[in-house]
């Protein structure tokens, strides 16, 4: 079956000496890897590996054999070509940290169109804007949503987080935040993208990046630490 959809890529590995693995996330059919042959070569290869940047959003025409097995592109194009993200140090670590999070969280296969059109949006206001510092922190809050762990707002007003439940409590356990701690996840909890980035100090960020990680150690099985994580924190340290 040809498939035609956009996606975007979630990470590359190198397959011997010229070809690559390139797993994305479709808006049609979810998660997809697909095999592309010697994308390291050739002068008239039309797969070069610069489609193929962590995070890029392109279009494919694909066949799709929905067997679990990797998939073979028809035509691949970028649909959406970055003009800061890859020029910048600061959101390149950005990127990089994300597409990490994303290939350790979304792994099943099945349409979620609603976290593609988030991610998709996300992305394109990150690489429209030059205030990006809590960029990271309101995104990796806000895809819980998708993956169903987001907390229960309704029970805001108590003072502990509860990490293992997702809810805030009135009392503290071993596994809770502590109230300032709590004080701070609520504060990012109503942040939005265009608020003042300055809401937080560097130390915040970091205690909060620290909370969110853990967040989805508890509430993720097999979820992987990000290998970019300490280079995303010397970034903004």
């Amino acid at each position: 079956m040809i498939v035609k959809t956009k996606a975007i890529v979630i990470s590359i590995t190198k397959y011997q000496e010229k070809s690559l693995i390139v797993k994305c996330l479709t808006k049609l059919e979810g998660v997809k890897t697909y095999f592309v042959n010697n994308a390291y070569t050739g002068k008239n290869n039309k797969y070069k590996i610069s489609l193929f940047q962590p995070l890029n959003q392109i279009e494919v025409e694909a066949y799709h054999k929905n067997k679990g097995t990797l998939e073979r592109f028809k035509e691949v194009k970028i649909i959406y070509p970055y003009q800061t993200v890859y020029l910048n140090i600061e959101k390149t670590a950005i990127a990089l940290f994300l597409s990490e999070i994303l290939q350790s969280v979304i792994k099943e296969e099945g349409k979620n169109e609603d976290l593609f059109v988030y991610i998709e949006t996300a992305l394109q206001w990150f690489d429209n804007h030059d205030e990006i510092a809590n960029f990271h922190l309101i995104l990796l809050f806000q895809i819980t949503k998708y993956l169903g762990f987001y907390p229960q707002v309704n029970t805001e007003k108590n003072t502990f987080f509860e990490m293992t439940e997702g809810i805030f409590v009135s009392s503290p356990s071993i596994t809770s935040l502590s109230a300032e701690n709590t004080l701070l996840l609520k504060k990012l909890l109503n942040l939005k993208f265009d608020d003042n980035q300055k809401v937080f100090t560097s130390i915040q960020r970091q205690l909060l990046l620290k909370i969110l990680i853990e967040y989805y150690n508890l509430n993720l099985e097999n979820f992987e630490t990000p290998k970019s994580l300490q280079v995303l924190k010397e970034v903004f340290s």
